[in-house]
């Protein structure tokens, strides 16, 4: 697959365009690697990682039968990191009764100098809407850090219902969930297009 494959596109009425590629461990670890080490990333739990450390861990995603990452470009330029993984593989095993269906979700937002109103709820719509445009998708899964309150805010905003409080090795999570319908009638009520 190449990087320049456009997985998703979808253009925001205020934002403009975005879309979704695969991401490419090696040529994609340098930008990778300045935003998983960037302040503002502190829950992506990689603060101190090396640029060697960031090609490995995208190398073993990339080969991981259960886990995929993507690039997220807005206006054709690369602005967030999306994960997909399999809840009942990896993740939330033994934490949750996994369903047909579940599809485990990570995003990040590049750090920026000069951010738009509206940016990251524009990444995370983006980020649902690819995963559901796959057919297979039932309900979306997420896990992020309870103390994580603006991501929260965020999940809640396009449809996510916290579900409990969970313990996983490296966090506290906060267990939530967002089916197709919960997504589509909570976008339609922000009034955004998919």
């Amino acid at each position: 697959m190449s990087t320049t494959e456009l997985l998703f596109s979808r253009t925001d009425k205020e934002l403009g365009s975005f879309a979704v590629r695969p991401l490419d461990p090696f040529a994609d670890a340098e930008l990778l690697h300045g935003w998983v080490t960037h302040p503002k990333a502190s829950f992506w739990m990689m603060q101190d990682a090396s640029l060697p450390d960031v090609e490995r861990e995208y190398m073993r995603i990339a080969a991981h039968e259960h886990h995929q990452a993507f690039i997220g470009l807005h206006e054709g330029r690369p602005a967030f990191l999306m994960e997909t993984y399999d809840p009942s593989e990896l993740e939330l095993v033994g934490l949750y009764d996994a369903r047909p269906g579940d599809v485990g979700m990570h995003f990040l937002v590049a750090p920026s100098d000069t951010p738009l109103h509206g940016f990251t709820r524009a990444v995370i719509t983006t980020v649902m809407a690819a995963i559901f445009a796959d057919p297979t998708t039932e309900r979306v899964v997420v896990e992020p850090d309870v103390a994580n309150t603006a991501v929260h805010a965020l999940n809640e905003a396009v449809g996510f219902v916290p579900e409990r409080q969970v313990t996983k090795p490296e966090k506290e999570a906060l267990l939530s969930f967002c089916t197709r319908a919960q997504f589509e009638a909570a976008t339609a009520a922000l009034g955004v297009s998919i």
